[in-house]
């Protein structure tokens, strides 16, 4: 019976005090101070809800501990060229009033929203158009170009359909 007792603590208890031990490792890389310039070219208006997470994952860690970045630390900026350009339009407010709210947020934590001033031409807006928060650029992609010579990160979020709920395929 001990012989039993023995064999079975080493088969089935020893195995899941292991498992819990030698997970995997946690790093806190050490991150500076970011400067990050978002590029935001979509073919529909709602992918920028998706878009608009990858800011918030990009910020919310470093503002948390145990980087405790202020956002006065940080420099991030959007240049908006797709389709996503209509839910910055005024008279389009109330259609996409959640996307507009958040963009506010995120201007009133320093993120900078710049619309290309070639794409506003393209759609038929002109500066006044647009929600007071955003600035309007010569062209997307100098002001992509002049960023990055300045040093900062480009980014470029890639939304996807998503097929399955994460509870579908854990």
């Amino acid at each position: 019976m001990k012989k039993i007792i023995l064999l079975s603590l080493f088969l089935f208890v020893l195995p899941l005090m292991a498992d819990e031990e030698d997970g995997a490792e946690i790093v806190n890389t050490p991150y500076t101070a970011q400067k990050v310039l978002f590029e935001f070219y979509f073919n529909d208006p709602a992918h920028l809800a998706s878009a608009l997470y990858w800011i918030r994952a990009t910020m919310n860690p470093l503002m948390a501990a145990p980087y405790d970045y202020s956002p006065e630390d940080l420099s991030f900026k959007v240049v908006i060229h797709g389709a996503e350009i209509v839910t910055l339009a005024k008279w389009n407010y109330e259609k996409y009033r959640d996307l507009v709210e958040r963009m506010r947020y995120y201007s009133e934590l320093g993120v900078e929203f710049k619309i290309c001033g070639l794409a506003a031409h393209d759609y038929g807006y002109q500066a006044q158009d647009f929600q007071d928060f955003v600035q309007v650029v010569p062209s997307a992609m100098t002001e992509m170009a002049h960023w990055q010579m300045l040093g900062y990160a480009l980014i470029y979020p890639r939304v996807m359909e998503k097929k399955f709920a994460i509870e579908e395929i854990r």
